[in-house]
């Protein structure tokens, strides 16, 4: 299988009155750092360590973004190099800084296989998702929330008392089933993996009215009283459609969705659910689970999903903030307007009963 995307697009995506450096003049943070220094310089913002806990002291923002939610699922390379986690979690805090609500979904990938490969147990995965059996399942439960989510935890609050970890199971914040998989149409038993069919975000709106961060392990309990390691894109892809997010973002170890991989390198830089949902069936297993959650996500209310080259410093902002990361936009379906159609049409072409 190939990972596919259309070539770039017009970047047609950004509404009016989002851009980031047309209102950039508008106001400024407490350090006096206006939203275009935000973007330009995300070295420079301003600095947060040992600063109070200062609730609603957001500057001015885009109208479109102010007070609204970005779920981000961070993962990939970013994840083992140290650098880009403090690049990660200066991105985050400047959000929040920067008026909006920000919650993370982390992954752990390398760490879990990291600590298969000590306790010498098998890694295996089919369909993009890891198989997990209950051995595996004691070791997954305990690297994400008490090492990754941890470290994570951590990074963030090196810049003020922001970040508050959990769970899936926490709250009974996500509920899941054992999920199914298919390869080349035949079912595989990949084991312990849930699939989230429902999700109580109480306890991470409290979290956010309260001013904190999220930050949340993709551990989630069934009703049987099962616990099942979940797809952190997927995970993230549905609390943020039960947060009414206005944003998903998903970082990745690579530009965006390629268009014809390996012949191409060109990337999609905007597409639509409609469009992803015919490229699924031909996309690589390590980049199905991510533009599942997109495509999920867009039809689930989410209004933008963006798949962002994690690699690259200050991703997460420059792509949240003005949309000038490498990556992948998704939107969802336009809206067709019937009634204009049909005053628009010719005579006689609105009756289709008539003319079948």
């Amino acid at each position: 299988m190939t990972e596919r995307a259309a070539t770039a697009e017009p970047s047609d995506h950004v509404d009016a009155g989002t851009d980031v450096d047309a209102g950039a003049d508008a106001g400024a943070n407490a350090d006096g750092k206006s939203f275009r220094q935000l973007v330009s310089h995300p070295d420079s913002t301003l600095s947060t360590a040992g600063a109070p806990f200062r609730q609603g002291s957001a500057p001015l923002r885009p109208e479109e973004l102010q007070g609204s939610t970005v779920v981000v699922k961070f993962g990939g390379h970013a994840m083992v190099d140290e650098a880009l986690q403090q690049s990660f979690a200066k991105d985050i805090v400047d959000l929040w800084h920067a008026g909006l609500r920000p919650v993370v979904v982390h992954g752990g990938g390398p760490q879990i296989n990291a600590m298969l490969d000590r306790l010498d147990m098998e890694t295996r995965f089919e369909a993009g998702l890891r198989v997990t059996t209950p051995e595996a399942m004691e070791v997954v439960r305990m690297v994400l929330t008490g090492r990754v989510q941890r470290d994570l935890v951590g990074h963030i609050n090196a810049h003020g008392p922001f970040a508050v970890g959990m769970t899936g199971e926490d709250a009974h914040t996500m509920t899941a089933v054992r999920r199914a998989a298919w390869v080349d149409g035949r079912p595989v038993d990949i084991g312990l993996v849930g699939d989230i069919v429902d999700v109580n975000p109480g306890m991470v709106r409290t979290l956010l009215e309260q001013g904190h961060i999220p930050v949340v392990s993709p551990v989630a309990r069934g009703e049987d009283g099962q616990v099942y390691n979940v797809n952190a894109d997927l995970a993230a892809s549905a609390l943020a459609v039960a947060l009414g997010a206005e944003r998903l973002v998903m970082l990745t170890d690579v530009e965006g969705l390629y268009a014809d991989w390996p012949h191409s390198t060109d990337v999609i830089e905007h597409l639509t659910a409609d469009a992803l949902d015919a490229m699924l069936p031909e996309l690589a297993s390590g980049m199905l689970p991510k533009m599942e959650g997109c495509l999920r996500a867009v039809r689930g209310g989410v209004r933008k999903a963006h798949v962002l080259d994690g690699r690259v410093p200050h991703a997460v902002l420059r792509g949240v903030l003005d949309e000038s990361s490498p990556g992948t936009t998704v939107v969802p379906d336009p809206l067709i307007d019937t009634a204009s159609l049909i005053g628009n049409a010719p005579a006689g072409a609105n009756d289709i009963t008539a003319n079948a």
